[in-house]
């Protein structure tokens, strides 16, 4: 029987934040930072795997799933903050960190931001963004964004652009995202923080343990695997074979396992 659920509201300075839990809130917190335009359920599998041994917490980001967004203009380093104000609220002195896509970017900014806070990290399939990452987002159109339209076929588009990103026997993966960018009022708020994140002049700071999970078969993040690993001289690489951008509840048992034994093999 798998662990249950827990879920909560806190309120924060945006307003009311939403978490799911597991596991014993007395063993070391893992918090889990979802990619855009997902919620806390891009984890609903993988929280009770770690759960087992950790206190693991999936939030959502401000301004995405069941929390509020605030009315400060989406920005990474709003999000670690709304992420920080949590911690404090649910007292945890010290967390490890999992991101995925801009999960990860937002933990990169929370370790910078509260170094004595963040134990570790684990970047999944997160995009360095400088510079010539910025040139070139701005050259793109929209990843999310998709006019309303009165027969419906925005929904058909919606699915469609990520449609190559996701294993074509898992349709239910798909679903799970347009529900929660369906769920959002403005789906490519994310890939516009990314977008404008300066991490070049953050990802310096950072003296954490790194764990960087590279998806092998994620044509958008894992060629920056790479460039983490050159400005993240303590990070460890994991490559996931087969993992595609879905990854946390694509292959959920693979997912928990290497932040498991990431996490247990750091020095106590």
């Amino acid at each position: 029987m798998s662990l249950a659920i827990r879920r909560a509201f806190t309120d924060l300075s945006v307003g009311q934040v939403h978490h799911a839990a597991c596991g014993d809130p007395s063993a070391p917190a893992v918090l889990l930072l979802h990619q855009s335009p997902r919620s806390w359920r891009e984890y609903a599998a993988v929280l009770p795997l770690l759960g087992e041994h950790w206190h693991a917490i999936a939030m959502d980001t401000a301004g995405f799933g069941d929390s509020a967004a605030g009315e400060v203009p989406a920005a990474i380093e709003h999000y670690a903050r709304v992420a920080l104000e949590l911690i404090d609220e649910l007292s945890l002195p010290r967390v490890h960190v999992v991101g995925h896509h801009t999960g990860g970017v937002v933990a990169v900014e929370l370790a910078a931001l509260a170094p004595s806070r963040v134990a570790s990290l684990v970047l999944s399939s997160t995009p360095f963004t400088d510079a010539a990452f910025r040139r070139a987002r701005a050259e793109r159109p929209p990843i999310d964004e998709v006019a309303p339209s009165a027969d419906g076929s925005h929904l058909m588009a919606l699915w469609q652009r990520r449609q190559g990103f996701y294993p074509v026997d898992r349709p239910e993966l798909l679903e799970a995202f347009v529900r929660d960018a369906l769920a959002v009022a403005d789906p490519e708020a994310g890939h516009r923080a990314v977008a404008g994140y300066r991490m070049e002049a953050r990802i310096g700071l950072l003296t954490q343990p790194v764990c960087i999970l590279r998806a092998t078969a994620d044509p958008y993040a894992a060629p920056h695997a790479q460039e983490l690993m050159q400005h993240l001289p303590q990070a460890t690489l994991v490559e996931i074979e087969g993992g595609m951008v879905p990854l946390p509840d694509q292959m959920p048992e693979a997912f928990a396992a290497a932040v498991h034994g990431f996490l247990t093999g750091l020095p106590a």
